[in-house]
């Protein structure tokens, strides 16, 4: 009896060593069938916004600051758009091919409440093509792009967002109330505008519709709130270490991108922000 249970417990043990064998070539394969995600490189180039004349006080507009300086450390092969530390309020900016826009430690990147700033350009709700307010930040068809460090991106939401009543305490209800915008007649919902209250009433809001151009859809542009950040096709994107913050709608959209690196975020809104999606990402089909 000891001499077969010996050999039933040899053979459990060769058994056992041939599902961990195949269990691990299982894993290798996988492993060696995945995509290799294609990383970002820069020149160690480094510019910084205040070249370009932009000023961290807060007041100052620096829309055209930074997006001047994108666009010459692209132009020029590209590199490092420094944004130092200080609060730097500004209007949408555009991302370019081969520039990593980085955010020192205390750097805020305030976004505008200022809805004029923003356009409205065509993008897509729900799948289909709208118009929709131009994205804080936003990249289309570029490659080899990056946000970086450890600053704040703040996309100034709760002045594009619609809030519920039995969403806030009673101080914070009449706090917002008081700071302007419409109260719904039922009272149970505050809206930034008469322009958002229209479009919350307005099916399929922003669709785009055979023979109307950007200027047919004023009555409700506040009402097409856009997310805080947007890239559309592109190729080696890297967003690293920043926190994103506080947007009108989603707050990541990376849509049908290629080689995209996540790592280290802080993506937030606050808990009754309306459509506060943290990242929405459409892939390319076939792709990685």
């Amino acid at each position: 009896m000891k001499h077969i249970s010996g050999s039933l417990c040899r053979i459990k043990l060769v058994l056992a060593c041939l599902i961990l064998s195949s269990a691990s070539a299982a894993i290798a394969q996988q492993q060696q069938s995945l995509p290799i995600i294609q990383q970002v490189k820069f020149k160690k180039d480094t510019t910084s916004i205040i070249s370009f004349g932009a000023r961290g006080d807060g007041i100052t507009l620096n829309t055209q600051s930074i997006n001047k300086t994108i666009a010459s450390v692209s132009q020029k092969g590209g590199g490092v758009v420094l944004i130092p530390s200080g609060l730097w309020l500004t209007g949408p900016i555009e991302l370019k091919s081969n520039v990593n826009l980085h955010l020192k430690r205390d750097a805020i990147l305030q976004f505008t409440d200022d809805f004029n700033q923003y356009k409205l350009v065509q993008g897509n709700w729900e799948g289909q093509p709208a118009w929709r307010n131009q994205s804080p930040i936003s990249g289309v068809n570029l490659e080899n792009i990056a946000i970086t460090g450890t600053g704040i991106i703040d996309g100034n939401g709760g002045a594009w967002r619609m809030v519920k009543k039995d969403k806030l305490t009673e101080t914070q209800w009449k706090t917002l109330v008081a700071s302007g915008g419409v109260v719904r007649a039922d009272g149970k919902m505050w809206y930034p505008s008469e322009k958002t209250v229209k479009g919350s009433n307005t099916k399929n809001a922003g669709v785009i519709e055979a023979g109307k151009t950007a200027a047919d859809y004023e009555d409700i542009k506040d009402f097409l709130r856009p997310n805080l950040l947007v890239l559309t096709g592109c190729k080696k994107n890297l967003l690293e270490g920043v926190t994103f913050q506080n947007s009108p709608a989603w707050n990541l959209h990376p849509l049908l991108c290629e080689d995209l690196t996540l790592r280290n975020l802080q993506v937030k809104n606050p808990w009754f922000a309306q459509n506060g999606d943290g990242v929405v990402i459409k892939q390319v089909p076939g792709k990685k």
